[in-house]
């Protein structure tokens, strides 16, 4: 998505355009809360600002789309700025499926899940961990996060997992979606997701869910007068 979107702004707007975005997610993930921001030419974004939306849309595929652009505060960084992300991951056990309207963003899975018994197992991860059992490594990063939030609610057939941190590492939500999902399954007690926080690298019995299945759908900011000292803190701690 990301260099699709660049492509349209740099055609749209007849220059370069590089975006630092909220959250990188894996192929395959969707967004619906996405934010960036790209430093431009003060004449090119005072030309083109009341209709760049509208352009971009003339040259985004059918399934990229562009909300709202606007002037960002000197200090503000879509990525180290930002204070928590949110992300929901839905799956349904119905037995036909998903919806045909929901098979964009709702996975499929083949056996009924126990939707309390993930919900017990979520709230056993909440708080500041080191989630390397859940997270692909990446050299020099810190696998430590705090998850503020970790729940599971069913609807009908429709069973959606919601979670929040400061920072997901990458793969982070889809494997302790997959770790749930064993739980839900009866394969795992409800104690076995928190007990692999004593990990210090990757678990390999920790299963990983398709990607269709999440949506980032939101990255909260600070007050604009807070936003330079958020991001020094966060690079010092995910650069």
């Amino acid at each position: 998505m990301q260099g699709e979107l660049e492509a349209a702004l740099s055609t749209v707007l007849r220059c370069p355009v590089r975006l630092t975005v909220a959250g990188r997610t894996d192929a395959g993930v969707h967004a619906t809360g996405q934010v960036a921001h790209a430093d431009l030419p003060r004449a090119v974004w005072e030309q083109q600002r009341d209709r760049l939306v509208r352009r971009l849309r003339g040259v985004l595929a059918n399934d990229v789309a562009v909300h709202a652009v606007g002037e960002a505060p000197p200090d503000f960084d879509a990525r180290f700025g930002a204070l928590r992300r949110h992300y929901v991951y839905r799956l349904s056990d119905a037995d036909g499926g998903p919806p045909p309207l929901r098979r964009a963003d709702t996975i499929g899975w083949p056996r009924r899940l126990d939707a309390d018994a993930m919900a017990d197992a979520a709230r056993r991860l909440l708080g500041l961990h080191d989630f390397a059992a859940f997270c692909r490594r990446r050299e020099g990063a810190t696998t430590i996060r705090t998850l503020l939030a970790l729940d599971v609610a069913r609807d009908g057939d429709l069973v959606t997992v919601r979670t929040s941190a400061d920072a997901f590492c990458h793969s982070m939500v889809r494997s302790l979606v997959g770790a749930l999902t064993a739980v839900g399954q009866g394969r795992r007690p409800p104690e076995w997701p928190a007990a692999l926080l004593t990990a210090t690298q990757r678990s390999s019995e920790v299963p990983v869910v398709p990607p269709g299945g999440l949506t980032l759908v939101g990255v909260d900011y600070p007050p604009d007068d807070e936003l330079a000292a958020r991001a020094v803190v966060t690079r010092g701690l995910r650069a």
